[in-house]
């Protein structure tokens, strides 16, 4: 069943509305964001910008943008009689942001649930639990029973931690030189366990939360591929 065109247009569907779902919840919030910073006299540029420097606003930009195009592929080529493979661009892509949102719902609801961040406003409740829990749990049912897809090869996850990396250099870099808008302090970092003021040991203490989230990331990489791998169909020749 879960290879039949039948079964794909019915996921497009759902993944339509889930990306849908994920970019109201992302402009929600931004305007939230946006209205308190105007509110308070804020810089709204630095606002802005913090705002897109989440992870979790990221992972579910991102997301939406890969269901979006994967919904549009499978209903553009599913008229045959057996559901399409997609493309290895987009297989990649799916197992992208497929980690990133199971990483963003584990490390939240464990780590971050109940501690106020500096988003610069209260969250939204809808748009909260759309980004960190609704989202996350679509994309690993996007894993488990999604549309037959392309057979990941295990390279894929050197491929899948180019970003967090690139992230996370990119938050040390910027944070000791952004001014909080909302708080006045003269850092600025999207999470409390990547400020080394937060800790005795500094970075020292931020470099042991990096390597595990790290593992993190390559281990939920791994079991994805290999998800993909028992269940991903035959793929087409090269270059489709």
């Amino acid at each position: 069943m879960l290879r039949s065109p039948g079964w794909s247009l019915f996921w497009s569907v759902l993944r339509l509305v889930m990306a849908v779902a994920i970019i109201a919840a992302i402009i929600a919030q931004l305007i939230a964001s946006v209205t308190r910073a105007q509110d308070r006299g804020d810089d709204v540029g630095t606002v802005v910008m913090n705002f897109f420097s989440f992870f979790t606003i990221l992972s579910n930009a991102g997301a939406a943008v890969v269901l979006l195009i994967a919904a549009g592929w499978f209903v553009w080529r599913g008229r045959r009689r057996a559901a399409p493979v997609e493309p290895r661009a987009l297989a990649v892509a799916l197992v992208s942001v497929s980690t990133y949102m199971v990483i963003t719902g584990i490390v939240y609801n464990l780590l971050l649930r109940g501690i106020e961040l500096p988003q610069g406003s209260e969250p939204i409740p809808w748009s909260n639990e759309t980004l960190h829990l609704v989202g996350p749990l679509f994309l690993l049912l996007d894993v488990l029973i999604g549309p037959a897809r392309r057979r990941p090869e295990w390279r894929t996850i050197g491929i899948v931690v180019i970003f967090p990396v690139v992230w996370v250099v990119y938050t040390l870099l910027r944070g000791p030189f952004v001014v909080n808008p909302v708080t006045g302090a003269n850092t600025w970092y999207p999470y409390p366990f990547l400020d080394p003021a937060g800790f005795d040991a500094g970075y020292g203490a931020v470099a042991i939360y990096v390597v595990a989230i790290a593992a993190a990331i390559v281990g939920v990489a791994a079991l994805i591929v290999w998800v993909g791998r028992r269940r991903g169909a035959v793929t087409e020749p090269v270059g489709a």
